[in-house]
């Protein structure tokens, strides 16, 4: 389980590991970054966490709550973001943030 910390720095809930929205670049499942994963999640409330993975020793996994709009932002980079704001059922919500071609 991985604490999931507020803008105070306290611990607000609880969450298992996920790497959800990282992507194949041709030889590893990243976020971008070497040794590194994200993943999100959603709690009871509604409110959406996202997850920070690690593979460095020394550092731990960790979590932060953060806005739905900046849930639907990590989903739209991610490698399959239909799927996934299927599952949070913010398909509609995603459409008015983009413009669609002329």
């Amino acid at each position: 389980m991985i604490n999931v910390y507020n803008e105070n720095s306290e611990i607000v809930a609880r969450v298992n590991y996920s790497n959800n929205l990282d992507y194949w670049d041709g030889r590893n499942w990243t976020c971008g970054s070497t040794g590194r994963h994200k993943g999100i999640t959603q709690l009871k409330d509604g409110q959406f966490v996202l997850i920070f993975g690690t593979q460095w020793q020394g550092e731990q996994d960790s979590a932060e709550i953060i806005s739905e709009e900046q849930a639907i932002q990590e989903i739209l980079r991610s490698d399959s973001p239909d799927e996934l704001l299927k599952k949070f059922h913010l398909t509609e919500k995603a459409k008015k943030t983009l413009v669609e071609e002329a």
